[in-house]
């Protein structure tokens, strides 16, 4: 039987503060400074380690983070360059034919940000379409939040929480629950369907609601100026912009391909861009000028990313000490495995029915998910629904797909801050603001799959 201690009872204590926060659009550095201090001094019962906790906390978020950070800034280095030779100009011409209004340009970045996140997963989707349909949604009016959310809502929820392709997310779903991935995945498309379906609807018709308001006079803009690039050299720069689609064509195929999957995605678009940086450089400014252009272009890069993250790192800081791995390494050896034993004693202190097995796996679901990784639960909602099942008989594979889907939604990157960074740097807005936008729809989302839930299990 788990039992919950002074430092499982601070975790719960400041993330309820936290969330409170959020919903009255407060910046929440300070609330989690104060957690990381006191879950600090709890555990080590001495004022000089919880300071060095802090530190600590900070050191092994950024060891995350660092990674998105890097590829944010590259990307946006090379978007640098492409608008100073004219490319991006010519690469969103045709783009700009077929998206002419900001509706067609929500569910077209979703519907590719869908598909692209099925191949290749979500991260580096981001960078992929960010960089190709950014400027043409914000050229046709459609407010860089609601961008984003799109991104969010189709790529991190939609594409991520299904995972029909690369089947990551269902194979460690399954294997917790010892069920056959098959079983999974065809469980959990009736509830992705009401799930996806009810959260872009509601997005969608919040988005139309606010613009009709004009209540975004004051959103930022995607990327800021959207005049067209002046084109100074048309064939080079035509030479150009087939270099970065065949390019970046060429990592899609080589990633479906290759497996080429999440973290190693990501670094070859890293990669990718920074050498089509110093490319587009050279043969735009010639070689002398491009030796100092190049190292403007990473500043401002670096400049931008590191403005977007600064406060994400200490945020991201306090919900990693509720993972096993993360707090090991903030507090120590032995330290608790904090948000898997605040979700074994919910579901073992609460009654066993169909309603209440519902909710406990939607609310493990939620809890795993405020880690920010997405799949750190998947184990634990899998074990849980098998549990479930042999006690009282309901259908394992749908309560497994359940707790997939909600603990993927949630913190695969839609409705937690720190989650939703790399959209939010993409698209130059608050990763807070991001995340109170899409909460609303992510609930509604959450709420119609769990009443579908109960007629399925």
């Amino acid at each position: 039987m788990v039992t919950l201690s002074l430092v499982h009872y601070i975790f719960i204590f400041m993330t309820v503060l936290i969330l409170i926060f959020l919903i009255f659009k407060k910046e929440i550095v300070i609330p989690c400074v104060a957690g990381i201090l006191l879950i600090g001094l709890a555990y080590t019962g001495n004022v000089v380690s919880s300071v060095q906790v802090l530190n600590n906390a900070i050191i092994a978020s950024n060891g995350e983070l660092f990674g998105i950070m890097l590829v944010i800034a590259l990307v946006t280095a090379l978007s640098k360059a492409m608008h100073t030779v004219g490319i991006d100009e010519l690469m969103i011409r045709p783009v700009r034919k077929i998206i002419k209004k900001p509706s067609g340009a929500y569910w077209g970045i979703g519907l590719c940000m869908l598909i692209v996140s099925w191949l290749i997963w979500p991260s580096p989707a981001v960078v992929l379409i960010g960089a190709l349909l950014l400027p043409v949604a914000g050229r046709v009016g459609l407010p860089a939040i609601w961008a984003a959310v799109a991104m969010n809502i189709f790529g991190h929820g939609m594409g991520l929480s299904s995972d029909f392709f690369i089947q990551g997310a269902p194979a460690i779903t399954a294997a917790s629950a010892e069920l056959p991935v098959t079983s999974v995945i065809s469980a959990s498309v009736p509830l992705w369907l009401v799930m996806s379906i009810t959260t872009a609807a509601v997005s969608f018709f919040m988005m139309k609601r606010e613009m009709k308001k004009n209540l975004l006079k004051g959103e930022q803009e995607i990327t800021g100026d959207y005049a067209a690039s002046e084109i100074r050299r048309p064939v080079l720069s035509r030479v150009l912009a087939v270099l970065v689609t065949a390019t970046f064509a060429a990592i899609i195929v080589a990633m479906v391909t290759m497996d080429i999957q999440g973290g190693d995605a990501t670094a070859l678009v890293a990669g990718a861009a920074l050498i089509l940086t110093c490319v587009i450089t050279i043969a735009g400014s010639g070689f002398q000028a491009a030796l100092s252009d190049t190292v403007d272009y990473l500043k401002e890069g670096f400049v931008f990313s590191v403005r977007i993250f600064a406060p994400v790192l200490v945020i991201a800081a306090f919900f990693f000490l509720g993972s096993e791995d993360y707090a090991v390494k903030i507090l120590g050896e032995g330290a608790p495995a904090i948000l898997n034993d605040i979700s074994y004693f919910i579901s073992a202190h609460l009654p066993v029915n169909n309603i209440f097995c519902v909710i406990i796996e939607i609310l493990v679901g939620v809890i795993t998910g405020l880690d920010g990784s997405g799949f750190s639960g998947l184990p634990l909602v899998g074990s849980i629904a098998g549990t479930f099942s042999s006690t009282t008989g309901f259908d394992t594979a749908v309560l497994a797909a359940l707790g997939q889907i909600t603990t993927v939604w949630v913190g695969g990157g839609t409705v937690i801050p720190w989650g939703v960074v790399p959209v939010a740097a993409i698209c130059g807005i608050s990763p807070a603001e991001l995340a109170r936008k899409n909460l609303i729809p992510v609930i509604a989302g959450i709420v119609a799959m769990g009443i579908a839930a109960l007629i399925l299990v």
